[in-house]
Parts: C-alpha cells; structure tokens; sequence
C-alpha cells in the first residue's frame, strides 16, 4: 500500500488496459506485455518516450498540465479518472501526518434518518464502513446494517453473488468508490488493513483493486434477489 510512486503505479495500470486494436496496432500473440508498450503511449499521448519512462518508474513525479492531459486522453480516462490523475501529479503539501479522528455521525442526522419511515437511508464512513442506518435501509439489505464493511461483505461473504444478481458490476463500482473515497491518502492504517486482508482473501478484489479504478458512487440501482443477514456480520449488526 505505502509507495512513494503512485503516480507511476496509476500509469502502469492504465497502461496495460488499454487496448492496442483502439490505436490500429497489432494486439494478441505478437505482444508479450499487456496493453501497450511504453514507447507506443509516449508516442501517443505526444512525449519523449524517454520521459514516460520516468513518470513510470518514479523517476519524474510532476508531469506539467499539457502532459496529465494527453495522457488522460490516451487512457480514455473520464472527468473523475483524469481529476485522479491530475492529483496524483501535483506535489504533495509538506504537513505533518495526524491520526484520523474516529468518524462518527451526527445526533442531528441519525434523528433525521430515523423520521424517514418510507426512505431507506445510510452513512457510509471513508473505507465504506456502515456508520448508521435507519430501519427501513436495514429491511431492504441486510449489508446495511451498522458495523458491516460493505467492501469485505461484497468480496468475501459467499452469498454475495447470489444476492447480487449483476455481482460484477457491483464488485467493480465498490472497488472504485473505495479508491475514490481514499483518494492519494493510502496510507491510512485502517484502509492498509483492509486491503490487505481483502487482497490477501479474494484474487477478484486483488485485479479489480490492480486497475486503478476511480469513481464515485452518486446513483445508481442496486438490485437484491433476498435480504438475508450474513453470518459473518450477524455480531456486527446487533453490537450496534
């Protein structure tokens, strides 16, 4: 998790997604890297292949506006993928480092979730932990409840795919939001766990995570075949 070249991981990633039949290149056996090669995005998005190569290996960590901006465009990346990568560009403000604070939600709020009887509501915290929940949230999925990771439910609960019809999908967008949710700061000790345990468990949070993914969970539909309770969480959700 703790690198000190993220920006070379995100491109690194990014690059071996895209597709060289996109660009009119030769894809399949003729490769024998994933993606492209670093000289054929050089090419692309207009820079020295020599200074791609940096980028990639650290070596150059602050690519100017022009550069993030081709780049983006080579990667297909959408308004959220390149902000992303315009953050990953800039240089770190020089602070010191405080332990987070613990999250916790407020009275104001959980009063008002509660006065909304035919609305499901819920408080997701950073590494989409469940924070708090009305009872209606609770009825309609039972990954609601107070306490569950709503990340560790999805990967590592075996019930997940059955009660997820589009499991898939539903895998990708949490992996995304959990990016996007942890931004450049991944060396959050609670967020280090996490990921290891889940990289460690589950070889299909370990690609997805791999990707790079960045996007933020504002709607969406989220269809449930049953609202059983799983197991693992059963303590969780009565401890609350």
């Amino acid at each position: 998790m703790h690198s000190d070249n993220r920006l070379g991981a995100f491109l690194r990633a990014r690059r071996e997604l895209v597709r060289p039949e996109d660009f009119g290149l030769p894809g399949g056996g003729q490769r024998r890297v994933a993606g492209l090669r670093r000289e054929e995005i050089a090419l692309l998005a207009g820079v020295s292949a020599d200074y791609y190569i940096r980028l990639e290996q650290g070596r150059d960590k602050h690519p100017s506006e022009q550069v993030v901006t081709a780049l983006a465009r080579v990667f297909a990346l959408d308004e959220e993928g390149t902000a992303h990568l315009r953050e990953l560009a800039r240089p770190a403000p020089a602070r010191p480092k405080r332990p987070r604070r613990p999250e916790r939600v407020a009275p104001g709020l959980l009063r008002l979730m509660d006065l909304w009887a035919r609305t499901p509501a819920l408080v997701l915290g950073r590494n989409l932990d469940v924070l708090a929940a009305n009872p209606l949230a609770v009825a309609v999925n039972a990954c609601s409840v107070p306490g569950i990771n709503q990340v560790r439910m999805v990967f590592l609960d075996p019930r997940a795919r059955d009660v997820y019809p589009e499991w898939d999908s539903i895998a990708a967008d949490t992996v995304a939001s959990l990016r996007a949710a942890a931004g450049t700061d991944l060396d959050d000790p609670q967020l280090t766990e996490l990921v290891g345990e889940l990289s460690l468990k589950s070889e299909d949070f370990r690609q997805l995570w791999a990707r790079h993914d960045v996007r933020t969970k504002t709607a969406g539909t989220k269809r449930s075949v049953q609202n059983e309770l799983p197991e693992a969480y059963d303590r969780a959700g009565q401890a609350q």
